[in-house]
């Protein structure tokens, strides 16, 4: 009987031990604690894009001809965007033509591409990446844009230096 009082009362120390540690913190603290940020900090980062959602985001000419996709994102180690790699032409992967530009040749638009085929426009599933026909509206929130727009077409784009990751090693 002891033994058993000695471990209720040895376990009932333990579990109240951790309990009592726990103390609120203040609101502001709190704030920070939870994101990493305090609340006005988080304010800016409003507007931004994630950048494993611009992977595959495509990229289309004033025409809106698709030239390619965004197949990766250079970073310097300050972590400011030196290129975008870009994969144009190919099919399935095969094919591509990788071209290296700085990230000032693209403008980001979150508008849907206008097809002249049809009235409406094609916008993307927020949640799978993929171009959602059935959607007319999607969040403009949603942490990436529709897609990216560069000046040229295919051929001018296949005509540019490729762009292998072995020169650079």
């Amino acid at each position: 009987m002891k033994s058993v009082l000695a471990v209720a009362l040895l376990g009932a120390a333990v579990i109240g031990g951790a309990a009592f540690a726990q103390s609120t913190q203040p609101a502001d603290r709190a704030a920070t604690a939870t994101t990493g940020q305090p609340a006005h900090a988080q304010m800016a980062l409003k507007g931004s894009w994630r950048a494993s959602k611009l992977m595959g985001l495509n990229v289309y000419n004033e025409a809106n001809e698709k030239l390619g996709d965004i197949n990766e994102l250079l970073v310097d180690k300050s972590g400011k965007i030196e290129a975008v790699v870009i994969g144009v032409g190919g099919f399935l992967g095969m094919g591509e033509h990788d071209i290296a530009v700085s990230m000032d040749k693209l403008k980001f638009v979150e508008e849907p591409v206008r097809t002249t085929s049809s009235g409406n426009s094609t916008a993307r599933d927020t949640t799978t990446g993929a171009a959602s026909p059935n959607t007319t509206h999607r969040k403009t929130n949603d942490w990436v844009p529709d897609h990216a727009v560069m000046n040229g077409n295919k051929e001018q784009l296949k005509a540019l230096p490729q762009f292998k990751y072995s020169d650079y090693n």
